[in-house]
Order: structure tokens, then sequence, then C-alpha cells
């Protein structure tokens, strides 16, 4: 609810899941229904196209390069990391969705280059 907040989309979004068991349980489909939230229908053990995905690529690769030498300094880093992320990557990945929806399609499932 934060991120649709602080990205000024109102109730203009879809949430969007990859319908893992525990991700469709009863009390957190409640939750959403609740929050009057609409969830995208999605098959189980589809090809990952959410884009979230390569945030988390960007965050592990900079807090790579932050070297932690232990699990202090590596939530540390991941925290200071997360907060770097701007706007703009989110939205350019969010963007780029169509290209990498025709590109699962053509590849009937199998992987991208995305």
């Amino acid at each position: 609810m934060e991120s649709a907040k602080d990205l000024r989309l109102g109730r203009r979004f879809v949430f969007q899941q990859d319908n893992d068991p525990k991700h469709k349980a009863k009390s957190t489909m409640e939750w959403f229904k609740n929050k009057h939230i609409q969830v995208l229908e999605w098959p189980s053990q589809s090809p990952d196209l959410n884009p979230i995905e390569n945030l988390w690529k960007e965050l592990k690769t900079a807090v790579h390069k932050c070297s932690p030498s232990n699990l202090t300094e590596l939530e540390l880093f991941c925290k200071e990391e997360w907060e770097k992320m701007c706007l703009s990557m989110c939205a350019k990945l969010v963007a780029s969705y169509p290209k990498r929806l025709k590109a699962a399609i053509a590849a009937k499932g199998a992987s991208t280059k995305y």
C-alpha cells in the first residue's frame, strides 16, 4: 500500500504475485479483498515476468560490491542500496512489461533474454 501511495497510483493498479500456495492463503486473499485490491490472475509455474526480479538482481549486485563481512553489514548494505533504487528504474521495468510478455509468448514459455 505504501508503494502505491509513493507512486501516486491511488487505486489504479493491479497486484501481481506468482501464485505460490503461501501467497494464495485464505487469510492473504481475504486481506486483498478487504483492502479492495485487485489481484492479477496468474498461472502457477508460469515464466517469471515480474519486474521485481530485476530489482532483486540490481540489489544483489550493488550489495555484493559493498563486500559485507557479516550479517549485520549485509542487512545494513541491503537497506542502504534499496533506498538508492530510484523510482525511474521501477517505472522503466514496468514500462518494459509488454515487451517481456511478447517475448515470453514468442518463446512459448521458455526462457527469454529478460
